[in-house]
């Protein structure tokens, strides 16, 4: 199973239209964050786009290509790429390009996004959401397949016999769907034989075991081999030397954003209960020790049988940097060692 990291670039809003300092430090943190990822030998540092003050992404290829020039080994994803108002010609180049700096570890992850800012700020009609994404997903797997390219949609221009470049380094980009709990968003996922990740952001991970059989069964059905289908899991996750540690770092972080969205769409305040038990074994929180992060990712695995697992990054003015990597050492250098042990044992236990 890979193991990696991924993170919407947190920040606090600053309300200025130029002298962005605060972004600035984000986005230097971010760099030293994969760094340091790619030196403990984590597998995929992803980075999630939004178009809002409180996150620093919204052009995840542009800052992969700066964590290229830095790093060795580390997949370079992001997580998402809001497919439905990109153009599929634009996401190609730019991640064929940051395939070509990286030496061949760009990776595209495709969703609909589970915010709409980027829907009217790039002219699109959000009663078209569904449409928008199939269609431009067929565009870019096309892209993907062919050098030249003959096309006809009902929501983009079509192209005719034109070429698209560059090409990537890989012969083709590995190209990921991300969902957040749509049943269709998996049975077209497994239909087309892609790789999925799921966002388990607030929700209890056993309600998508359901979505997953119904993954792999679609991909049956369509005539694919369901053990080469792969399958990410995508949650929040903090770890600190003590347990007690952990939970009282990351709820003021988590409770502020959770908070925040929550205003948003009309949820209830998170309370400290509700946190404690999200943390717990069954819950969709990976916030605690070493051992028992290891525990719980292990769990995962044999409920899920997930081939990547992504530890969501968050980070705010009530969590210091540095506490943040330590984080990251911790699960580098103790909780991937243990998992990366325990599963190559397990079939010779079996």
């Amino acid at each position: 199973m890979e193991l990696g990291l991924s993170t919407f670039g947190d920040m606090q809003p600053e309300g200025v239209a130029g002298g962005a300092v605060l972004a600035a430090q984000r986005m230097a943190q971010l760099l030293e964050e994969a760094k340091l990822a790619d030196e403990l030998g984590l597998d995929v540092f992803a980075l999630g786009e939004h178009h809002r003050p409180d996150f620093v992404i919204a052009a995840p290829e542009v800052a992969l290509a700066g964590i290229a020039t830095i790093t060795k080994k580390l997949r370079l994803s992001s997580a998402v790429t809001v497919l439905s108002s990109a153009d599929p010609v634009r996401t190609f180049q730019h991640f064929a390009t940051l395939d070509l700096l990286s030496g061949g570890r760009a990776e595209i992850m495709a969703g609909r996004g589970s915010f709409i800012e980027s829907f009217p700020l790039f002219g699109n009609k959000l009663e078209d959401y569904d449409e928008l994404f199939a269609e431009k997903l067929d565009l870019l797997l096309q892209i993907n397949q062919r050098e030249r390219i003959t096309w006809t949609g009902h929501l983009r221009a079509p192209i005719q016999d034109k070429g698209i470049y560059p090409r990537p380094l890989q012969q083709q980009l590995p190209i990921w769907i991300a969902v957040g709990g749509t049943p269709a968003s998996m049975v077209r996922a497994g239909s087309l034989n892609l790789p999925v990740t799921i966002a388990i952001l607030g929700s209890n991970p056993e309600q998508f075991l359901p979505m997953v059989d119904l993954y792999r069964k679609s991909a049956e059905r369509a005539g694919h081999n369901v053990q080469q289908l792969q399958l990410a899991l995508n949650m929040h996750m903090h770890i600190a030397d003590d347990s007690q540690q952990a939970a009282d770092e990351y709820w003021p972080v988590y409770q502020a954003l959770m908070n925040r969205i929550g205003r948003e769409r009309g949820w209830s305040p998170l309370s400290r209960e509700q946190y404690e038990y999200m943390r717990s074994p069954r819950g969709s929180l990976l916030v605690g020790n070493p051992e028992e992060v290891t525990a719980k990712l292990l769990h995962l695995h044999s409920q899920f049988n997930n081939t990547r697992f992504l530890g969501q990054l968050i980070t705010g003015k009530d969590l210091a940097h540095d506490r943040l990597l330590h984080s990251i050492r911790l699960f580098g250098t103790v909780v991937a060692p243990a998992v990366r042990k325990a599963l190559q044992n397990k079939p010779a236990e079996a």
